[in-house]
Order: structure tokens, then sequence, then C-alpha cells
């Protein structure tokens, strides 16, 4: 089996799974995990392109994979050897999604935490209880700047969250990173194209996590990423480059599967 038809078996296995978000990204975690690193590489590089393409199934399954190399990393063993080898294959598409380095812009870590004591008093646990439980959007909307990412941990499970403001939080500056990385994590929210979309464009985001993110956005988006003075470098080049690959990407003859729509609890 050549390694793009072994690409689509894989997509159409993950993309008929139930079960939610999780149970995909750890099935894509154990995918990566049974390869070795080369085959591993080549892989999410066809992935890349069939999604690149436009095929539905292989651009929802790039989601899972993306979240299983940031969020699984533990159970892939060879997973720091991926970006070497990545090089090496010269697969510069699926190198670019280890990219390193601070953030463009940082925000100090005590200037966040004495922000968050002068605009609450209360304690953690019941800042933390308030962000699941409140009815109000407006006592939602507070706790929503705050710097903790365990409080924003539960805003985002609250009933009552909109992805409006979501992308407000995600669009947010100055931000610690922390709370950015949280809305990645979140299954519900990190699917959302806007509340991508706000992350990337916050330079304030670390780039080991926005380069997961680069791929799964839309062509124009990427054109806007290439040549945006704001964002990190290393994300200015990966959308240029997957620019230049969408130029002469492979046509897939296959029938498209519909895309899975978000429900309450993210990707069903």
């Amino acid at each position: 089996m050549s390694t793009l038809d072994e690409a689509r078996t894989v997509a159409r296995f993950l993309h008929a799974l139930s079960g939610g978000a999780e149970v995909r990204r750890k099935a894509a975690a154990r995918e990566l995990a049974r390869r070795d690193p080369l085959d591993a590489n080549e892989l999410v590089g066809e992935l890349i392109s069939l999604a690149r393409g436009g095929w539905a199934p292989a651009s929802c399954v790039l989601t899972d994979f993306m979240a299983a190399l940031a969020q699984e990393a533990e159970h892939i063993p060879h997973v720091d050897a991926l970006r070497r080898l990545a090089h090496v294959q010269s697969l510069d598409t699926v190198a670019d999604l280890f990219a390193q380095g601070p953030a463009k812009k940082e925000m100090d870590a005590d200037a966040a935490a004495r922000a968050d004591a002068t605009a609450f008093s209360q304690s953690l646990g019941h800042l933390k209880q308030q962000a699941r439980l409140t009815r109000d959007p407006d006592t939602l909307s507070r706790l929503a700047t705050v710097s903790n990412p365990s409080v924003l941990r539960n805003v985002l499970i609250n009933p009552r969250l909109t992805e409006d403001l979501v992308v407000r939080i995600a669009a947010r500056r100055p931000a610690r990173p922390e709370p950015l990385i949280e809305i990645w994590k979140s299954p519900r929210w990190s699917v959302r194209h806007g509340v991508r979309r706000a992350l990337v464009f916050n330079p304030y985001l670390p780039p080991e996590i926005g380069a997961k993110i680069v791929p799964l956005l839309s062509s124009t988006d990427l054109r806007q990423v290439a040549t945006s003075a704001t964002l990190h470098p290393a994300l200015r080049e990966q959308a240029t480059r997957l620019l230049t690959a969408s130029a002469d990407e492979r046509q897939v003859p296959d029938s498209p599967a519909p895309a899975r729509r978000p429900g309450p609890h993210g990707l069903d």
C-alpha cells in the first residue's frame, strides 16, 4: 500500500470513529506511535496534502493529529525525533509543525497575577466554581479575563459561554500563554474557525501551538498570516509554504465525506 493510500485509509477510519474528540485524538496518537518516525512523518505529510487539497475526511482528522502531537506527546515514543527527521526527509510542512521558541510578544507572569489580584478578591476555588456555574453573562465575561488557566478551563465548560466571547478571549492582548493554550485544548471550542483564527493571530500565542493550528486554516487566512508583521516569523514562513504547496496539490479521486459538525462537547 502506498503512503497516500495508507493516509486515505487512516483518514477514513478516524473520520468514522464515534465517541468524540478525545477518542479520535488518542486514536491519532496511537497511529503515530505504532509507526517508526519516518513513516509517521510521511503519514502526517500526506494528511496535510490531502486536507489542503480539500478532501473532507483528511480535513477533519488533521485536527485530531495536530491535537495528538500537542497533547499526547508522552504516548508517542519518538515524538522528539519527528522534527529532526522531517528535515532529513525534506518534509518541510511536517517540520514546520514543531516550531520552537518564545511567542512574538510575552506578558510578564507577575504582572498578570497582580492584575488578577486587583480585579478579583475571591479565592481561587470560588472563582473556579463561579466560572463553571454562573448564569450571568457579565460575570462570565469578567471571569474570562483571569490569567489563571484553571479558572479559564472552567469558563470554557460553562454551558452559557458563547463563541463570540471565546473569540474575544483568544484575541485578548496582552495575554499569558496558559489561557490561550487552554482554548486550544478545548474540544468544544478549538474546532471553531473563528477561535482558531483568533488564536493564530494573537502574537502572545506560543509558536509551538500556533504551528499546529496554521495547517487547519483556510487559504484566505494563510495569505493573511504570511503577510502579517505582528506574527512569529515561523508561522509566516509556514503559511507561505502551505500556500506554495497548495498550488500543485494532488486532486483526490474520491467522494468527499460530509464534515462533522461541532456538538456541545466538540466534534462527534
